[in-house]
């Protein structure tokens, strides 16, 4: 069976990384489920009637078993860029632990591929965040799930007022030469491109590792894979929310995904 025809299993769902990540895959013809944090329900919108989706809480494997059975591919979205230690949510707990513990749900479900969203290294990334993800890289590496890792670069909406610096990074990061360099690599995306591109690689790429940045996505889109994710997120109409993102702009203090239960995991 085709990966369309089983299903795809997104992380995070009701938030706004997952939930965009979500709407490109349906507009691929994808079938969608969404793992939801408990009493988040409400916050999926149109995604409930469009997507299967139940709750679990990513930091407990109990709540996780069984959760990816009958799926092609898991995409885990949730992390966050910013810790509180003195409540116990360091980025090893917040970034690692989510991680491990998702794997090893694909690997005792029978799922045969998993998209991380992990981190790209820069100046402006905390460097614990950074350790944090590519200690999650080096435990899928070691589960032999076929894996794609997404070496994401901040995220920002099309249209939402920004910096002039990050402004100033994203059009240069998106022009030939300086997208071939490093500049390439650690600009601001949109998250359009992002989703697209995520969708992109869970539905069609079969390497069986595969580390990817945002010049692969880009270039992965412009032959023509998907083309109508945009358009599907206009009619979601995913804007958003004052209070959430998917990851840090570097003047709010917005994580993305959720923060784990008191439950120990």
């Amino acid at each position: 069976m085709t990966r369309q025809s089983r299903g795809i299993l997104v992380t995070g769902g009701g938030t706004f990384l997952g939930d965009n990540i979500a709407s490109a895959l349906l507009a691929e013809g994808a079938k969608v489920s969404l793992l939801v944090r408990p009493g988040a329900e409400d916050k999926l919108g149109p995604l409930a009637q469009r997507t299967r989706w139940s709750t679990a809480d990513v930091w407990s494997p109990a709540s996780l078993r069984g959760k990816a059975r009958l799926h092609s591919a898991v995409i885990h979205t949730v992390g966050s860029l910013t810790a509180d230690p003195a409540q116990g949510l360091s980025f090893r707990r917040l970034n690692f632990e989510s991680a491990r513990n998702v794997a090893n749900m694909c690997v005792s479900d029978g799922v045969e591929r998993i998209v991380l969203l992990s981190g790209v290294s820069a100046p402006w990334i905390n460097r614990a965040y950074i350790r944090s993800k590519r200690e999650a890289e080096e435990y899928i590496s070691r589960t032999g799930l076929r894996a794609s890792i997404i070496r994401a670069p901040l995220l920002y909406v099309p249209g939402q007022n920004r910096p002039l610096f990050y402004r100033t990074l994203s059009l240069l990061g998106a022009l030939p030469p300086l997208s071939w360099l490093y500049l390439g690599r650690i600009a601001p995306v949109a998250i359009d491109t992002l989703a697209r591109g995520v969708a992109n690689l869970a539905l069609f790429a079969d390497e069986d590792w595969h580390i990817v940045y945002a010049r692969d996505l880009r270039k992965r889109l412009s032959r023509g894979v998907p083309r109508q994710a945009a358009a599907s997120m206009e009619t979601y109409n995913l804007q958003r929310p004052d209070n959430e993102g998917p990851y840090d702009a570097l003047d709010e203090d917005l994580p993305f995904g959720w923060s784990p239960s008191d439950e120990p995991p």
